[in-house]
């Protein structure tokens, strides 16, 4: 059993560890055929990012991209492809940037409400897709897609001036009205002078482990990857499909609705236009390194704040910011061919042990049979 459990472990780690590789090794070679020294990119990019104000920064970003990673992974267990992540995200922060200006409330109470009003927006929205779905049998892949467009036109329309926000003529920037100080998030010191830790890593960190619980430890979890496996079983066992499908799509939103809150309640405490775009499509990415498991979901979000916070300084030195880009293109297409690869051969090894002791027990059984056998 114990050897069993390490095969499993080395397996689980093989696939991400061979997509770094092959990434470091494609982005040496596209350096190399650019004129740079790879060696000295990375050997910049581990310096700066080892840094106390980088790790800092990496932190506070791996908090936005854990629970993007995390609200991609929900749907991906059930093997439903949540596309809309980025569309439910944003709309989500607005709203919830809408209602935590236009009220003052206490700490205890606002703070949580703007966190419902996000989690509820993201759930409804996500809905749609789950109900075209479920009841007319649209793809979510192109409902999402779609709905990140329509959730960005709303914003467009309700984001002006006189509407749901204000122009503020100094800067001439447009954004909803500033959450009151009572419900800006805690931070974490992290000493001298350097800006603190966003305290909704806890939340993050929090999040995490419901995630890990709901679906590895209850019978919910169970029906919803019983279903991601193979829906017809799932139906015959007594699985009502359509309300898993839903229920993960709802479950997708309302965590995707949390996804801008570190920003929005530790950092700009207001929605404006450059609110940032495309966490969803990272948390993607990051789903896919992390292989759906929460932890795994974290290091990938650690290592993406890191890749980013290495391009900052890549700049600097002469080399070309896009290439921490390529770096994460190479990593995401190498992890889905290394999870193949594994998956191929974790299949030929178990075939390979069945076999083995179907063979050892066939043979037992045949000593057995020759000793009841009368002399």
């Amino acid at each position: 059993m114990k050897k069993l459990d390490k095969e499993r472990v080395l397996l689980a780690v093989a696939a991400p560890v061979l997509a770094l590789a092959a990434a470091f090794v494609v982005t040496a070679l596209v350096l190399l055929a650019t004129g740079k020294e790879p060696f000295n990119a990375f050997g910049i990019m581990f310096e700066y990012g080892v840094k106390a104000d980088s790790q800092v920064y990496i932190l506070n970003k791996a908090t936005t991209y854990y629970l993007a990673g995390l609200a991609v992974a929900i749907g991906f267990r059930m093997n439903l492809f949540n596309i809309g992540v980025d569309g439910q995200y944003r709309l989500a922060a607005f709203f919830a940037a809408v209602v935590g200006g236009a009220l003052k409330l206490p700490g205890l109470v606002q703070i949580p409400l703007i966190l419902l009003v996000g989690m509820l927006v993201g759930a409804m929205w996500a809905s749609i897709a789950g109900l075209l779905k479920v009841y007319r049998g649209v793809s979510e892949v192109i409902s999402t897609i779609m709905l990140n467009s329509l959730s960005g036109i709303v914003i467009s329309y309700l984001l002006v001036d006189g509407r749901l926000a204000d122009l503020d003529k100094q800067t001439n920037i447009v954004a909803t009205d500033p959450l009151p100080s009572s419900s800006h998030f805690f931070t974490i010191p992290a000493g001298g002078d350097l800006d603190p830790i966003w305290g909704f890593i806890v939340v993050a960190a929090l999040a995490g482990v419901g995630f890990w619980f709901l679906l590895g430890r209850t019978r919910f979890g169970f029906d919803l990857r019983a279903v991601g496996r193979s829906e017809s079983a799932a139906q015959a066992s007594g699985v009502n499909v359509k309300r898993m499908v839903l229920t993960s799509m709802l479950l997708s939103g309302a965590m995707a609705g949390l996804i801008g809150m570190p920003t929005l309640l530790n950092d700009t405490h207001q929605f404006t236009s450059d609110f940032p775009t495309g966490i969803g499509f990272t948390g993607i990415a990051i789903a896919l390194l992390g292989r759906n498991n929460p932890v795994g979901i974290g290091l990938a979000a650690v290592l993406w704040g890191f890749l980013e916070r290495g391009a900052n300084r890549l700049e600097f030195e002469g080399y070309d910011k896009e290439i921490v880009g390529v770096m994460q293109g190479v990593i995401v297409l190498c992890v889905v061919i290394a999870y193949e690869l594994v998956r191929r051969y974790g299949l030929k090894r178990q075939q390979q042990r069945v076999g083995a002791e179907l063979a050892a027990q066939a043979k037992a059984d045949k000593g057995t049979d020759k000793q009841e056998v009368p002399a």
